[in-house]
């Protein structure tokens, strides 16, 4: 039968649609949700950890620098291994002479100074237990006494 044109099985859906979510659903909307928080969650805990590895890697570089800033300007260069330590952060400098720029082999030396390579290492154990390096190197001008 209808009323106002509008079938009774019509009515009763409307009036039933109208009460509220059913179970299912809300289940289903708290499952989205807690599948978008878990991602949510494991992007900015990504996002943290590799903020740390980049705050561990440029302190490692600031550190290298220092040292090959410091090579040849404290101290003369002097052929040799130095190591040390700053932190969690270990340190390496090598200095040794460098061929490039010299004359022909069996020439004696025709300036009264001295290429030097400087190689520096800094290693450390990162946040996630691997082990991390930066090494840099240049080259410095020393006398040959």
């Amino acid at each position: 039968m209808t009323r106002a044109g509008v079938p009774v099985r019509a009515r009763i859906r409307t009036a039933r649609s109208a009460a509220g979510f059913t179970l299912v659903e809300i289940v289903v909307a708290f499952v989205l949700l807690s599948g978008v928080l878990v991602v949510g969650f494991e992007i900015f805990s990504q996002g943290l950890r590799r903020a740390g590895q980049l705050d561990d890697q440029a302190r490692a570089l600031v550190i290298a620098q220092s040292k090959l800033a410091a090579a040849g300007t404290e101290e003369k260069f002097e052929e040799g291994q130095h190591q040390g330590e700053e932190g969690r952060f270990r340190w390496t400098v090598a200095i040794q002479r460098s061929e490039e720029g010299m004359g022909a082999p069996g020439q004696p030396p025709n300036s009264a100074y001295q290429l030097f390579r400087v190689d520096v290492r800094v290693e450390w154990i990162g946040v996630d237990s691997r082990a991390r390096a930066v090494s840099l190197s240049t080259l410095g001008l020393g006398s040959r006494i």
